[in-house]
């Protein structure tokens, strides 16, 4: 029966456009054209082919430092043997494209509710390969899916956001972020505590599973400065003054290592510290909740601690794609502008890494305005969301924007 309302998302320009746009990620993971710069589907045929087979053999990576994920990695590092008949890499790179694909499944689905819209399949669409193949070439994507997942799901049932965003915790650490921007009251009580119940089964199933399971937090803890990181342009620009320190392959990225490095790497903890007191500061004042709030402080949160970290390996980008493609789903985002941004800031992520990580490495001209352009792309992106959320969320300011249908958080009344 026809509505007289037009199907957002529906026609065959979004799949049309999808399919072209991966096979040529296809095309790339599996050389049939090549990229310049390092392979970067190394990580799969090597690293986490070789991680395959000693989880295998029923432990964790114990003697190898660039195991540095949380212990559900296992899982996407062993979901290869899915699909037995194919060789690893190719089995992983197919996994990956299924998960692609359900995420853009899950948006235009979305897209279909009332007050919802195509634009945020749109974000994923062509988002995603703006990246380049780096993006198939990582189980990051993986990890996105499930986040993506659990904000679409949490519009309706929070206990399933929680469920989600503990297993997404659990492959790689961020979707913990998620429960964040769940509205206070019921919806909060619910979420966090179907995280936690799911946290602790299973941290516990994965602990019983395999030893090692937790071995990664030490290996972690060591990181330096990545050289694609905020804090190491400091020591780029200053290696054009003579400064004496290096760049060297640790822990599995291209690290400074010399004078004043653990310095920056402090600063950086500390900014991350600091982003996480605005968290908490925000989550405190807010008041007025909508509909895609949780989804707008997700992406806000991500980005915060993306540009604080020590680390901004170029996969960390179909994070904040896949986040941003969540906000805009939504009509009246506050977020659209930082989505913008981060889809920028990915195109130019694909000229550092692969195309010019040579000269990244070098610290030349043309690598650190690269570095400095997608990194300045992020700040600026990650203070306009924060500014914005909280416009948004927080009342009692001059200039306070309440976001249209929002609801005010009264913890009293729905505790009874």
């Amino acid at each position: 029966m026809t509505t007289g309302r037009a199907t957002a998302g529906a026609g065959p320009w979004p799949y049309a456009v999808w399919a072209l746009t991966r096979a040529g990620l296809l095309a790339c993971v599996f050389k049939v054209v090549t990229v310049p710069g390092p392979d970067v589907t190394v990580d799969v045929s090597v690293i986490y082919r070789g991680w395959y087979e000693v989880l295998l053999t029923g432990t964790y990576p114990l003697d190898d430092v660039t195991w540095q994920y949380p212990p559900g990695a296992a899982l996407a590092v062993l979901s290869p043997a899915l699909l037995p008949f194919w060789e690893y890499a190719t089995a992983f790179f197919v996994l990956v494209l299924v998960c692609d694909a359900l995420v853009l499944g899950l948006l235009l689905y979305a897209g279909r509710r009332p007050g919802i819209r195509a634009a945020g399949a749109w974000v994923w669409i062509a988002g995603v390969p703006l990246l380049g193949p780096t993006v198939y070439a990582r189980y990051d994507l993986m990890v996105t899916a499930v986040a993506v997942a659990a904000l679409l799901a949490g519009v309706r049932r929070p206990r399933a956001l929680g469920a989600l965003a503990a297993f997404g915790a659990l492959l790689k650490g961020w979707p913990a972020l998620l429960l964040v921007g769940v509205r206070k009251g019921r919806p909060t009580r619910a979420a966090w505590t179907s995280a936690a119940l799911s946290a602790a089964g299973l941290a516990a199933a994965f602990a019983l599973w395999m030893p090692g399971a937790f071995a990664f937090l030490a290996f972690q803890r060591d990181r330096g400065t990545e050289i694609e990181s905020l804090g190491a342009l400091v020591f780029h620009l200053a290696r054009r003054f003579g400064w004496e320190g290096r760049v060297e392959l640790r822990y599995g990225s291209m690290e400074f290592v010399g004078p004043r490095v653990e310095l920056v790497s402090t600063l950086a903890l500390g900014l991350a510290v600091l982003a996480l007191g605005w968290l908490l500061l925000w989550r405190l004042r807010a008041r007025l909740f909508a509909v895609r709030t949780p989804a707008e402080a997700a992406f806000t949160a991500v980005l915060l601690f993306t540009v604080t970290s020590r680390v901004i390996s170029p996969q960390y980008m179909v994070w904040l794609v896949g986040l941003a493609a969540v906000c805009l789903v939504f009509r009246g985002t506050a977020m659209t502008l930082p989505a913008v941004l981060v889809l920028v800031a990915a195109g130019v992520t694909l000229l550092e890494f692969p195309i010019g990580f040579g000269r990244v490495v070098a610290s030349d001209a043309w690598g650190v305005t690269l570095l400095v352009v997608r990194n300045g792309l992020l700040v600026a992106a990650s203070l306009i969301a924060a500014r914005r959320l909280w416009r948004s969320t927080v009342p009692g300011r001059p200039g306070t924007e309440a976001a249209p249908g929002a609801v005010e958080s009264q913890p009293s009344r729905v505790a009874r």
